[in-house]
């Protein structure tokens, strides 16, 4: 895979689930165009939302109508694939690129390989998951953890990825659940989930996005143009 020397850093945004996918899809659109080099992301959601992914017809009905803390929880739908995604207490990175050469499941995990060196240089290993095709029939992603999922040593499924390929041009993002709300995952679900092993509690999000930011130079060799979005590009968005 070729690459240009330099990559763009956009800093942290926490804003709407409707947003952050515009900011995402657009990015795409604007790199499939020439106009921005390879680009990645972090950010955070300014209240709980389900996103669904983008062929997803299946999901509870109650999604519809669920609140939290008096509060609507929004519910969007990616231009990625999957199932829906709770994100409340997790972090989400994306990563706008093209040039990479192998099937679909080798260039996942090309970029993929950042956050297992990333999350590792902080003291967690993370591996594949292992689940068969029967997860197409549940509507929560981070439910099981299938082959394009990374989970912890003891099975707790930290990062559930989708990805979109359009004109070669890639969008993956993701969610890295950090510190779920126990009763709001099994109101959504119906189901109890685990708390994250205690050293992911421990961590920082800046501490993890500067170590997911150095192994991604690292790995993709690049540099990082650090650059917010301008207010053109918020226009435009």
């Amino acid at each position: 895979m070729t690459n240009p020397t330099t990559w763009r850093l956009i800093p942290p945004i926490e804003t709407t689930g409707q947003l952050q996918m515009q900011i995402d899809r657009w990015l795409l659109k604007q790199h499939i165009l020439g106009h921005i080099p390879p680009t990645l992301r972090f950010y955070t959601w300014s209240q709980p939302t389900i996103s669904l992914g983008y062929h997803q017809q299946r999901y509870p009905e109650h999604w519809r109508s669920l609140v939290w803390h008096d509060r609507p929880i929004d519910l969007i739908k990616r231009p990625t694939g999957g199932r829906g995604v709770l994100h409340q207490g997790d972090l989400t990175y994306a990563f706008i690129g093209s040039g990479f050469v192998g099937k679909r499941v080798e260039v996942y995990r090309q970029i993929c390989q950042f956050l297992i060196d990333g999350w590792r240089s902080i003291g967690v290993d993370l591996q594949y998951g292992t689940a068969g095709t029967g997860y197409i029939h549940n509507p929560n992603c981070f439910g099981t953890a299938t082959s394009a999922d990374l989970v912890c040593a003891d099975g707790y499924k930290l990062i559930g990825s989708a990805q979109l390929i359009k004109s070669g041009a890639i969008l993956q993002h993701g969610s890295m659940r950090l510190n779920p709300d126990l009763e709001l995952f099994e109101k959504v679900f119906g189901e109890s989930i685990t708390l994250p092993p205690p050293a992911i509690l421990a961590l920082t999000i800046d501490r993890i996005i500067d170590a997911l930011v150095i192994t991604a130079a690292s790995n993709f060799q690049v540099q990082f143009d650090i650059r917010p979005l301008s207010d053109r590009e918020w226009a435009e968005i």
